[in-house]
């Protein structure tokens, strides 16, 4: 049995490793994805073109522009005279946001009254959009408090001020609240399922269209021998290819490792033995190559929307979360963020394990079921 296997796995590595063609797009195509879709996948909100729209004109409502030009967050890009040129802007896309302080503005606040601000926001973006009113009103938060302090000093002398509540956040796990760590590790497990799909869908379907699944017929290879024959070998190489995204992740995008390599390997074991299973799976169902392609990729972005990588699984129907339980995609996500960026061990992601373990052993068995050593 073993010989058998041996020559099995021999093969199957010969037939993907020999073509240069195919060992490029194995092991440097994911490599340029993950550099690519590392810098696209950002969804930090910085340099917003702004205009400002100042009707008073005054020192007060300087001062507040002022701190939006000061932060990284506002790029004044134009002062405009009149509500029509602001929009304007905003129709062609030169501006995301529009600051309109009315004639007044320093007016008010020098009498004690509260003194209006407009952000106007292209809310096409609707998360963006929120994000910039966040930024926004911090900016005038801050703004306001200064001007409350003044108007204090000068009623009541440079004496103690009134207690005030202070808050200090602590971020934990990603200090810098920076994007980019939270989606390279779902980048990496995405690339790592198609690459792993798209070997593994095609291999049975390969043997019927070259011919040789007559061959295998007249074998004594047994249905799980073939299975795993087609299995180890794919996942071998997708585990170097995990290797090899990991360290372009770590290295090149500087996302930081704080959990164990041993449960990282651990988990990529029980993942590709989903994904392996899933696209051998594909292959005993297709009868063309071209028919396994298009399954995988019909697999593939159904299993990306429901992971989480995109849209969070609590903000979905109840009946869209019963169904990303059968995605390995979303437990191997969360694994890979619960190792990278919080550095948890497996007493906290043992469900997810469990849950990769259950889908692989399923799918694999499944797929050595459907396999008959038959032309039909």
């Amino acid at each position: 049995m073993l010989e058998r296997l041996r020559t099995m796995m021999r093969k199957e590595a010969i037939v993907v490793l020999r073509d240069p063609r195919m060992r490029t797009v194995v092991f440097v195509a994911p490599i340029i994805q993950l550099v690519i879709f590392g810098y696209a996948a950002n969804t930090d909100v910085r340099h917003v073109r702004t205009a400002v729209l100042d009707l008073d004109n005054t020192p007060a409502s300087r001062e507040l522009v002022a701190r939006f030009a000061g932060s990284t967050y506002f790029d004044i890009v134009s002062y405009v005279a009149t509500a029509d040129a602001a929009q304007s802007l905003v129709d062609r896309g030169s501006a995301r946001a529009i600051i309109r302080l009315d004639k007044g503005f320093q007016e008010d606040l020098d009498a004690g009254r509260t003194a209006a601000v407009q952000l106007i926001v292209d809310g096409v973006d609707s998360s963006t959009a929120g994000v910039v009113l966040k930024y926004a009103g911090e900016i005038a938060t801050a703004y306001s408090r200064q001007q409350i302090g003044r108007r204090l000093d000068r009623l009541t002398g440079a004496g103690p001020r009134p207690g005030q509540v202070v808050l200090e956040p602590r971020v934990w796990f990603n200090e810098n609240l920076e994007s980019r760590n939270f989606y390279v590790p779902g980048i990496i497990a995405n690339l790592v399922m198609l690459i792993t799909l798209i070997l593994t869908s095609m291999s049975i379907v390969r043997e019927r269209e070259i011919g040789t699944m007559e061959q295998v017929m007249v074998t004594p290879i047994t249905p799980a021998e073939l299975i795993l024959g087609k299995t180890i070998p794919f996942a071998i190489i997708s585990f170097i290819v995990v290797l090899l995204v990991t360290t372009v992740g770590v290295f090149w995008f500087g996302v930081p490792i704080r959990g164990s390599l041993v449960l990282l390997a651990a988990a990529t074991t029980l993942y590709l033995l989903s994904a392996a299973g899933l696209g051998l799976l594909v292959s005993t169902i297709c009868k063309t190559q071209q028919q396994a392609m298009m399954s995988t990729f019909f697999i593939m972005f159904p299993a990306i929307l429901l992971s989480g990588f995109v849209f969070p699984i609590a903000n979905m129907p109840l009946p869209v979360q019963w169904l990303t339980l059968a995605d390995p995609l979303r437990y191997f996500i969360v694994v890979l963020r619960g190792i990278f960026l919080k550095g948890v061990g497996i007493s906290i992601l043992w469900p997810q394990l469990l849950g990769l373990a259950a889908i692989g052993t399923f799918v694999v068995t499944l797929a050595a079921k459907r396999f008959h050593k038959t032309l039909a």
